[in-house]
């Protein structure tokens, strides 16, 4: 399963190794616990990914074998491309624009992802620290 957290200032993509009912059940339960509502919808949710990150060629492929349009990759400009994925929201309330996003697509596709999405920020860190 991958989850993708937001905040007002920016998101971190995890590749969680329990199932989707695993941990929508977690989340329920920790919410009557405490006493918080939930909102869950389905929805879709993006990132950029530079285009000349090793490994997007594989992904391409990987996006056009898979038959559940899970995953979708649209040209933004000559630098990046996004990555759109659908899935589900989880939110404290309806009109919050801060939650979780989450989906589940084949164990390769989730970790060849991640692992992308981790050389883009470690890409992004070493450039913003030059």
């Amino acid at each position: 399963m991958l989850k993708l957290t937001y905040t007002e200032s920016s998101f971190y993509l995890e590749c969680l190794t329990l199932s989707l009912e695993e941990w929508v059940a977690q989340r329920v339960i920790l919410a009557l616990r405490v006493g918080q509502s939930l909102c869950i919808e389905p929805s879709t949710a993006s990132f950029l990914l530079p285009v000349d990150l090793p490994g997007v060629e594989v992904l391409k492929a990987e996006v056009k074998r898979d038959d559940r349009e899970i995953i979708a990759l649209s040209a933004c400009d000559a630098e990046y491309m996004e990555v759109t994925l659908r899935g589900s929201w989880l939110l404290d309330s309806s009109k919050d624009a801060v939650g979780v996003f989450f989906t589940t697509m084949s164990d390769r596709a989730e970790f060849f992802l991640h692992k992308l999405w981790q050389e883009a920020q470690e890409i992004s860190a070493s450039v913003m620290s030059e």
